[in-house]
């Protein structure tokens, strides 16, 4: 492993333990995860799934909004790695969806479609509990190594650790509070991102990276600002507007 790998690396993990403190930001933290996947894997997408209280998955988080749109796909089509991964609580790994039109007809169509030539998905889970999945998508041929899945799941892994670590005695009443209200965050980001791809006449994903970026030199959390955007604000008027102070990190 490179030395920039390996801090890399480090510094994901060190991004996870953060968790570990009081009011962490949920989606953020699953946003931040699934770039890590793309920067530290042989991968050049990544999204999260996490299941609600009832056992449903939903799309989370996202590397792209091509990944978002595919996750999306496969929850209404029931059929694909990620569900396949949640619900058997194993790895789905190195699959080519050049040959997987029998196992998920349409997620594969749609993936070829956009772009990509295979798919892995690694469970989000702590022994039996099963807590959700992620998506890596890649464009070029190849095999993920064992090196990059033991990789991968362990970023799985620590980030399922870090979720749960914030219950104790009441856990599983906590863990659905927290997952809806993340849930909830997330279709109010995805209007946020509308709005202001429409505002600032940019796309979806750059949209995105001016809500981080905000959310970041502002100190807010992601989740309070897309509701601000999506609401209109006042508090918003300098992101909206396309103010020098509103631009994306370099």
């Amino acid at each position: 492993m490179s030395v920039a790998r390996e801090e890399q690396l480090v510094e994901a993990f060190v991004e996870a333990a953060d968790t570990l403190v009081d009011d962490f930001d949920v989606i953020e933290f699953l946003h931040t995860l699934a770039e890590r996947c793309v920067q530290l894997l042989e991968v050049d997408a990544a999204g999260v799934m996490l299941a609600d209280q009832f056992g449903q998955l939903h799309a989370t988080a996202a590397s792209t909004e091509s990944a978002r749109l595919l996750e999306l796909f496969e929850l209404q089509a029931d059929a694909g790695p990620c569900m396949d991964a949640f619900r058997a609580g194993a790895q789905v790994v190195n699959a080519d969806l050049a040959a997987s039109q029998a196992r998920w007809p349409r997620f594969a169509e749609a993936a070829r479609a956009s772009g990509f030539v295979s798919v892995h998905a690694l469970p989000l889970r702590l022994r039996t509990t099963i807590i959700g999945a992620l998506n890596l998508f890649c464009a070029r041929a190849g095999i993920l190594s064992d090196a990059d899945v033991r990789t991968g799941q362990a970023l799985a892994d620590v980030a399922t650790i870090g979720i749960l670590a914030q219950r104790s005695v009441q856990q599983a009443e906590l863990l659905a509070t927290q997952l809806q209200q993340a849930l909830n965050s997330r279709v109010t980001i995805e209007q946020a991102k509308g709005v202001l791809a429409e505002r600032r006449h940019i796309t979806v994903d750059e949209a995105f990276d001016l809500l981080r970026a905000y959310a970041r030199n502002h100190n807010l959390h992601l989740s309070d600002l897309a509701r601000q955007v999506a609401d209109g604000s006042s508090t918003a008027t300098e992101l909206l507007s396309g103010s020098p102070h509103a631009t994306a990190d370099p």
